[in-house]
């Protein structure tokens, strides 16, 4: 029998005008450490973005969300903070800030398989 994990996640958020604070849900992250478990997993919609802001420019919203994600997996061609252990990366990536991509506050839970929490969570917050 599968045992339960400890795993933390948020949900990554693209605020188009910030002294609005408004935002879309677009992504999720997820680290559990006993599974060696840091991805994000995200989705634009232009459309959607578009009706907050008219000048947002979604190339470079996709650009950096996938920079999120290459962090996660700790591709050292993204900087030094890729370069990390997992926890530090995700405590970075999910610190708070005051830029167009954010995310909530971190939450925690209890998962058998964080693969298949980061795709349930996707589902339940993003999609």
């Amino acid at each position: 029998m599968q045992e339960n994990n400890l795993f933390e996640y948020a949900v990554i958020r693209v605020v188009p005008r910030v002294e609005r604070e408004e935002f879309v849900n677009v992504g999720v992250i997820v680290y559990c450490a006993k599974q060696k478990f840091l991805q994000a997993l995200f989705t634009i919609e232009e459309a959607k973005l578009s009706a907050f802001s008219k000048n947002i420019d979604i190339s470079e919203i996709m650009d950096n969300l996938c920079a999120f994600q290459q962090i996660c997996a700790g591709n050292a061609d993204c900087g030094t903070i890729a370069k990390l252990d997992q926890a530090s990366r995700f405590r970075w990536l999910t610190a708070m800030r005051s830029t167009v991509i954010q995310t909530s506050r971190v939450h925690p839970g209890f998962c058998k398989d964080a693969g298949d929490k980061l795709q349930a969570l996707y589902n339940e917050m993003v999609l």
